[in-house]
C-alpha cells in the first residue's frame, strides 16, 4: 500500500469522524421537520442548544405546534422556560387551548402559572369546562338543638388571572363549609332547612366565597340533606348530669361536716363531764378542810346529808311517777 493510498484512507476517517460529530451535535431530522413546517431554525441554534444543555426535541417540537396554530411564541421564550425548569410543551399547548376558546392568556403569564406548580393546561380546560367539587357531609347545629347535615357540589371555573398566589380547592371546600354551618345554626328551627335547602346555597354565594382563591365560583347546589342527632338534648342531659353530681358533691361536704360538728360536740361534752368530775371530786375535800377549819359543825355536816338524801329521794320519787303515769291514774 503506498502513501496515497494511506493518505486516501486517512481523509475517509477523518471525514467520518467529522460527520459523526456534526450528526451528534445538529439534529439533522428535527432541523429538516421544522423547515418543512415553515420554521426557521438555524444549524447553529441547534448547535447553541447541544452547548446549552438544551434538548433541540422539547424546543423545536413545541415551536412547530404554535407556528402552526397561529401564535407568536419566539425560540428563546421556550428555550428560557425549559432552562427555568418549566414544561414548554404543556405552555404551548395550554396557550394552543386558549387561542381556540378566546381566552386571553400571554405566554409570560402561562410560564408564570407552570413555574408556580399548577398545571396552566388543566387550568385553561377548566376555564372552558367548569369543574364540580363535591364537599363531604358537612354538619351544622340549628338553634332548636338539631343537628343537620349537608353535602354540597361547588361548580367552579379556573380564574386564570389568580392563579398565581390564589388559593386552592381546599380552602374553597373550607369556606362553604364554614358558610353551610353558619347558615344552619342561625336557622331557628332545623326543618326550615330541611324543607328550603336551597337557602343555604343563596346564603354561602352571597358572601363572596371565591375571593384570593384560583377559582370562580358558578354554583353551590345542596346534593343531599340529612338530621342528625338531637344536641341541644344531649348538651342538656349532660349538663343535667354534671349539674346533680356538683349537687351530690355538695351535699356529701356538707354531710361530713355535719359529722364532724358532732364530733366536736361529742368531744366538748366529754370535756365539760370531765369538769363537773373534777369539780365534783373537790367537794369532799372543801367539806373536809371546811369542818377542820370550824367554819361548820358537825350537825352542820349531818342536815347538809340529811337535805341531800331528801332531794335523791324526791328525785326517785318524780323519775318513778313518769316512768309509771298508768300506776298514778290508778
Amino acid at each position: 500500500m503506498n502513501a496515497g493510498s494511506i493518505g486516501i484512507i486517512a481523509i475517509v476517517f477523518v471525514a467520518i469522524i467529522i460527520l459523526a460529530i456534526f450528526f451528534t451535535l445538529v439534529p439533522v431530522t428535527l432541523w429538516i421537520s421544522a423547515m418543512a413546517a415553515g420554521v426557521r431554525v438555524s444549524i447553529f441554534t441547534l448547535i447553541g442548544m447541544r452547548l446549552r444543555r438544551v434538548i433541540p426535541n422539547r424546543i423545536v417540537i413545541p415551536l412547530i405546534k404554535a407556528h402552526k396554530a397561529g401564535l407568536d411564541v419566539g425560540i428563546s421564550q421556550l428555550e428560557s422556560h425549559y432552562l427555568a425548569g418549566g414544561n414548554v410543551d404543556r405552555v404551548v399547548n395550554a396557550l394552543i387551548a386558549a387561542h381556540r376558546a378566546n381566552i386571553e392568556l400571554t405566554f409570560e403569564r402561562a410560564a408564570a402559572i407552570d413555574l408556580a406548580g399548577r398545571d396552566v393546561l388543566e387550568a385553561v380546560q377548566m376555564s372552558v369546562n367548569p369543574k364540580v367539587i363535591e364537599t363531604p357531609f358537612i354538619a351544622g347545629v340549628a338553634m332548636n338543638g338539631i343537628e343537620v347535615k349537608a353535602k354540597a357540589r361547588i361548580t367552579v371555573r379556573a380564574n386564570i388571572d389568580r392563579l398565581v398566589g390564589g388559593a386552592g380547592e381546599d380552602t374553597v371546600i373550607a369556606r362553604v363549609g364554614e358558610g353551610i354551618i353558619s347558615t344552619i345554626g342561625s336557622s331557628v328551627d332545623h326543618a326550615k332547612v330541611l324543607e328550603h335547602p336551597d337557602m343555604i346555597s343563596q346564603t354561602v354565594l352571597s358572601k363572596g366565597l371565591d375571593s384570593g382563591t384560583a377559582f370562580e365560583i358558578l354554583s353551590i347546589d345542596i346534593a343531599d340533606v340529612d338530621v342528625g342527632e338531637n344536641i341541644g338534648a344531649n348538651l342538656q342531659t349532660e349538663q343535667a348530669e354534671a349539674d346533680k353530681k356538683i349537687a351530690q358533691a355538695k351535699a356529701e361536704e356538707r354531710r361530713a361536716m355535719a359529722v364532724a360538728n358532732e364530733q366536736e360536740m361529742k368531744a366538748r361534752v366529754e370535756e365539760m363531764r370531765a369538769k363537773v368530775v373534777s369539780a365534783e371530786a373537790e367537794v369532799p375535800m372543801a367539806m373536809a378542810d371546811a369542818l377542820r377549819s370550824g367554819n361548820i359543825g358537825v350537825m352542820d355536816y349531818m342536815n347538809y346529808k340529811n337535805v341531800q338524801s331528801d332531794t335523791s329521794m324526791r328525785d326517785s320519787i318524780s323519775k318513778y311517777g313518769t316512768e309509771n303515769p298508768d300506776t298514778e291514774n290508778q
